[in-house]
């Protein structure tokens, strides 16, 4: 037990992994022993953090990958099963998001936010599941937000909204469907962190201001403090969590 949080041998798959949080969450897992495989659209940055994480003693496969495209995912599941062996946690992190009144928001704006946050979680989910079915364990953990339990006054975000309220009940139906493979599946729901998506909130102080106003602690949250649970959720800590949709928002939905 006193090693429960040791990912050494663990093979992971973070997609996003480009900026923000994903490039938190890669070193994260590394930092605890991972290998790990990062996905996404930018190569020249995915190039760039593959070096970081190899300094650190673990292999990093950089995959060029755009999640709404299932052909590039079946592709970069392929490439990793291939390299690493296995796949014991799959990080879905890829997202993006858009603010339009939702009178004036275009099909194409909704689809492509969908597309991304929702359609591209259930595809990495369905295609590194089957890789995961082969050894009998795995860990799922898909990144919501609590845009998907409440609607954020005077944000107009209901596209983002809708697709992270998908991703909160897709967590809870395939857990379901495959804790008897022994694949975990469990969400986290940040609140507001600072990322290149969240950029345009930092530079509007009134913004700035309302966000404090609705967070319990009275701040927004701050790098590595999602570490934590990702840490948790991807290890043998979390042996018997799956299901779970876990805020990590300050106090925000307690308010």
């Amino acid at each position: 037990m006193e090693n429960i949080f040791d990912l050494t041998g663990k093979k992971a798959i973070v997609t996003g992994a480009s900026s923000g949080l994903g490039v938190q969450f890669a070193k994260a897992l590394a930092r605890y022993g991972a290998d790990v495989a990062i996905l996404a659209r930018r190569k020249e940055r995915l190039e760039k953090l593959a070096e970081e994480i190899q300094s650190m003693g673990r292999k990093c496969i950089p995959i060029q990958c755009d999640v709404t495209v299932e052909s590039q995912i079946q592709q970069a599941v392929k490439q990793v099963e291939q390299e690493f062996g296995k796949i014991d946690i799959l990080v879905n992190n890829a997202g993006v998001v858009s603010a339009y009144p939702t009178e004036d928001l275009p099909l194409d704006e909704w689809n492509r936010i969908i597309q991304t946050n929702l359609t591209g979680v259930f595809l990495m989910a369905k295609h590194v599941a089957q890789v995961m079915k082969k050894h009998g364990t795995g860990s799922i953990i898909n990144i919501s937000s609590i845009a998907g339990f409440v609607s954020f006054e005077g944000i107009s975000v209901a596209a983002y909204g809708a697709s992270k309220g998908g991703v909160v009940n897709l967590t809870r139906y395939l857990a379901s469907e495959w804790g008897k493979y022994g694949i975990r599946v469990n969400s986290i729901a940040p609140g507001f962190f600072p990322s290149e998506m969240t950029q345009a909130f930092v530079d509007d102080p009134n913004m700035l201001a309302y966000i404090k106003s609705r967070t319990a602690l009275d701040r927004w949250g701050k790098d590595g403090e999602l570490d934590g649970l990702l840490i948790y959720l991807a290890s043998d800590a979390s042996s018997y969590t799956t299901g779970q949709n876990i805020a990590v928002d300050g106090g925000w939905l307690a308010e």
